[in-house]
């Protein structure tokens, strides 16, 4: 088990689309594994392969909800069902959402409020899970990074001109930009 580098905003592989996991074997075992820790870690409550620099349909999730009830696991070439996102402005307090490749940040987003996941497991045995709330807006994150899609590219036009220039001002936006969950502080 490790931590792994994070890869950020411009990095080729977080602008991709991920490729279909076909190889179940030991290395997609440690990269789960590997993944999970770098998650927590960071900390975070969900992560793609792409963020950790490998291009393939995976992402894992760990979230504890308002009950009490942790919500984890993995999802493999995963499909993911919405459903309508309302009309209107993104509310700041109760909308608004990160990402571990843009650190340090938040910016509000408008999600859908219900979303049907499918993928299978390391097992790869299939798998589906109704998710609402937080829970539906943590699957729709990571899935849009299996796309090559970071939130920063679905922002409201007043916000996406905020986080650019974030991003110039950091450095970020060009290959080989990544920080290390429990050493770097890439927010300060």
């Amino acid at each position: 088990m490790a931590v792994l580098p994070i890869r950020i905003t411009g990095d080729p592989v977080l602008h991709e689309v991920a490729s279909a996991v076909t190889d179940f074997g030991p290395e997609l075992h440690q990269l789960v594994e590997d993944m999970i820790d770098t998650m927590r870690e960071a900390p975070g409550v969900g992560l793609a392969a792409p963020q950790v620099g490998v291009g393939r349909r995976v992402f894992v999730y760990n979230w504890t909800d308002d009950d009490d009830v942790t919500h984890s696991g993995v999802a493999i070439n995963p499909e993911l069902w919405l459903s309508p996102i309302a009309i209107g402005e993104a509310d700041e307090d109760e909308e608004s959402e990160g990402c571990l490749s843009i650190p340090g940040e938040r910016y509000p987003l408008r999600r859908a409020p219900r979303v049907i996941l499918r993928a299978v497991d390391l097992e790869q045995k299939p798998f589906e899970i109704a998710a609402e709330g937080w829970l539906a807006r943590i699957f729709q994150h990571e899935n849009d990074h299996l796309d090559g899609v970071l939130y920063a590219d679905r922002l409201e036009h007043k916000h996406a001109k905020d986080v650019a220039k974030v991003i110039r001002k950091k450095g970020w936006g060009s290959e080989g930009n990544s920080w290390m969950p429990g050493v770097d502080h890439p927010e300060g």
